[in-house]
């Protein structure tokens, strides 16, 4: 199953609004074939393992990180391939989430004398699928915050110089993410303050480069921006408010780039509404590279699914550099936001955190 989940994380970022899967055929100890879900509308990840072998693997066992598919959708149900081509037992991971076709797969299989096993690994299979599962369970996206911050908690100076607070491995393993995002996520403050480029810079050229959104309520991004200027297969969106001019907006919409319009509140675009827009155009992983005031607005309306935080053994050394996340927080340090399910990495002398906020544990205490 681990082989599976490696070959599920091949397709991040590519497969959405469909979760990513992976499979894998293996018979008497040895793997046989290996697939994945490439893209939507591709085969899924059973059918391309098997397409491998020809559409045959008489008594041996399927390993998938997902409840394979017993519905017509793009493409034919997945457990009718699977009963023809001899398999007599299915591993699986997690079963399928989507409210639609919850449960098909695995009953179905049972039905027709293959041998299942649910629930292999089920929570880093969930892990995989967190994007896919939130989308079909609220229509929105899965949102993830990055921070880079020194020991004193700065993300930028007080000039907003912020280059670079991390090292060359950290900002290597933000690009994996942002490979595995659908869209990325920035304020307007970051494109007039740094000018970035939001692309996936990966060695080799395996990147993928993410959808950027830009959240610029009265459109002040410049035209020339790069962003809205290189080369690149992604495109730009640009969210505005409904007091933005439409001759304003013709400017910004040229080639791949578009202006959104979005409910705003207090003068501010309204991230909730947002996301329900974003998910209605099938992003179901999104990631937030800042600035403070868009994930100060996220944290306060409870937006933020997951946390990346980079910590530098730097010290800023005094009290004006910019923080993570502007705007009030809370009186007292037992409403502060905890995290969950922690997990720890060390590129070189940086270190990072990913967890989860639990909300509800401020909301309680």
């Amino acid at each position: 199953m681990r082989r599976a989940l490696a070959q599920a994380r091949k397709g991040l970022g590519r497969t959405s609004p469909n979760p990513a899967v992976g499979a894998v055929i293996v018979r008497d100890g040895n793997i046989l074939s290996r697939g994945y879900h490439r893209r939507a509308g591709a085969p899924h990840a059973e059918i391309e393992a098997l397409n491998k072998l020809g559409g045959k693997a008489p008594g041996a066992t399927m390993y998938v990180t997902l409840e394979p598919c017993n519905h017509v959708g793009r493409t034919p149900p997945c457990t009718q391939a699977i009963i023809r081509s001899g398999i007599r037992r299915v591993v699986i991971g997690m079963r399928d989430p989507n409210p639609g076709v919850r449960g098909g797969g695995a009953p179905f299989l049972a039905e027709h004398d293959i041998e299942v096993k649910l629930g292999v690994l089920e929570a880093e299979c969930r892990e995989v699928n967190e994007g896919f599962v939130k989308h079909v369970s609220t229509g929105r996206p899965f949102v993830m915050v990055k921070s880079a911050q020194t020991l004193d908690g700065w993300t930028a100076t007080a000039g907003g110089d912020s280059k670079w607070i991390t090292n060359e491995r950290s900002r290597g393993y933000v690009h994996e993410l942002r490979n595995q995002a659908d869209a990325i996520m920035v304020g307007v403050g970051t494109i007039l303050a740094d000018d970035p480029q939001l692309t996936c810079r990966l060695k080799r050229g395996t990147g993928k480069d993410p959808l950027r959104i830009v959240i610029d309520t009265h459109l002040r991004t410049p035209l020339n921006a790069r962003i809205l200027t290189q080369d690149s297969p992604a495109g730009t969106i640009l969210v505005a408010g409904p007091r933005v001019k439409k001759s304003v907006i013709l400017d910004f919409e040229k080639g791949k780039n578009e202006v959104v319009i979005c409910p705003t509140q207090q003068g501010r675009i309204d991230l909730a509404a947002l996301l329900d827009i974003l998910g209605r155009r099938m992003i179901t992983r999104l990631f937030v590279e800042g600035g403070a005031g868009i994930v100060g607005s996220l944290l306060r309306r409870r937006l933020v699914d997951k946390f990346y935080i980079f910590k530098a053994p730097k010290v800023l050394g005094g009290g004006d550099g910019k923080p993570m996340a502007d705007g009030s927080g809370p009186r007292m340090m037992k409403k502060s936001i905890s995290l969950r399910n922690l997990r720890v990495r060390r590129f070189d002398d940086d270190i990072l955190v990913i967890g989860y906020p639990d909300y509800n544990l401020a909301l309680s205490t």
